[in-house]
Order: structure tokens, then C-alpha cells, then sequence
């Protein structure tokens, strides 16, 4: 998605080796009208899969979830890091790793929300090493829910994360692929969408 590469040019900061930091416009400040058109892309790329939930883990995921959810027609649910104290029946819960906090959290979606019948899309803002949307993958399955995809807003191609899905059947939509940093700025590789 050429916008969202040329804003990754103009206001991502690369930190270190491994890091690309984003929040001026997705993960902690947020451009809406960017984050609308990134929902258009994911929904007319799997506007022919008959899509009946949208999935994400708080926090940054959602926005993007959301206007995926809107333009596709169908409820966003986002997986809790932190289980409060009216979920407390037919929990559905997965161990997911953050790379970038590096840190074990156990995310939680209530059942009750979804369904044997419910064909779903995971949405997320960033992939590295695949641990969050392999969480999401495993508690949707506990559902018995079946999986669509997996849309990425930004991928660090040259980690692991697409490999770990890949290997779980899962067909994974990235719109900004990053091959690699090279002297503090970002090489694109080609997007899936």
C-alpha cells in the first residue's frame, strides 16, 4: 500500500536493529483517514471470503480492525490483555508473547462471542515474530471458528512471524512489507496488497 509506506518514510522512526517506531500515526496517535483507507484495502481483499468477525489483541490492532469491521459490514471484537472481572465464564484465552514489550500476556475473548459458524479475519498492526496473531489463531480455533486470513499493517519480513502462520495453514495479507533497516532507514519489499 503505497500511502502507507510513503507515510512509513515521512514519520517512522527506525530504532535500533529491529524496531520501527510508528506512534504518530498508528500506535499511539492515530490518523483515522489513513487508518480508514488501510480498513478499504484489507475489506476488498477479503470482501470474497464471506467474513463475519473481525479479530484483533488491544491495543493498536483495533483501530485498523475496526475500519476493517466497518467496511466489511461485521462486528470487531478485540482480545483482552487484561482479564477483568466480568469475563468470567466460557473465557477463551491464549499465551501471546510482545516483541516488542517483551513480555507474556494471556489475551481473552468471551466465547460466547464467537461461534462455530463465524468465518474470521485477524487484523494487526505489526508482525515480527507471529506470536500475537498465533495466539489469536489458537483461540479462535478453540471456537471452532474457521480463519480467513491474517491482515498485517506493517511486517518485519525479515523476521520470523509469516513463516509460524504460514506453517498453521493461515494465509497472512501484509500491506507494508519491510525487507530490512539499512543505515537507519526502512527497504520496502513487495506487499502483499
Amino acid at each position: 500500500m503505497k500511502l502507507l509506506e510513503e507515510r512509513i518514510l515521512a514519520d517512522g522512526r527506525v530504532l535500533g536493529e529491529n524496531i520501527l517506531k510508528v506512534d504518530s500515526f498508528l500506535t499511539h496517535q492515530v490518523d483515522y483517514q489513513l487508518m480508514k483507507a488501510i480498513g478499504q484495502v484489507f475489506a476488498t481483499a477479503y470482501a470474497e471470503c464471506g467474513i463475519t468477525k473481525v479479530v484483533t489483541i488491544e491495543a493498536s490492532g483495533i483501530c485498523p480492525a475496526l475500519y476493517t469491521a466497518e467496511a466489511l459490514g461485521v462486528p470487531m471484537i478485540f482480545a483482552k490483555k487484561h482479564k477483568n472481572i466480568t469475563m468470567t465464564e466460557g473465557i477463551l484465552t491464549a499465551d501471546v508473547y510482545s516483541f516488542t514489550k517483551q513480555v507474556t500476556s494471556t489475551v481473552s475473548i468471551a466465547g460466547r462471542l464467537l461461534s462455530a459458524e463465524d468465518k474470521v479475519l485477524i487484523i494487526d498492526d505489526f508482525l515480527a515474530n507471529g506470536q500475537a496473531a498465533k495466539g489469536l489463531v489458537d483461540i479462535i480455533s478453540q471456537a471452532q471458528a474457521s480463519i480467513a486470513g491474517v491482515g498485517i499493517v506493517i511486517e518485519k519480513s525479515f523476521q520470523t512471524g509469516r513463516q509460524v502462520l504460514e506453517d498453521l495453514g493461515v494465509q497472512v495479507t501484509s500491506l507494508a512489507r519491510i525487507e530490512r533497516f539499512e543505515d537507519g532507514q526502512v527497504v520496502f519489499g513487495p506487499a502483499d496488497a
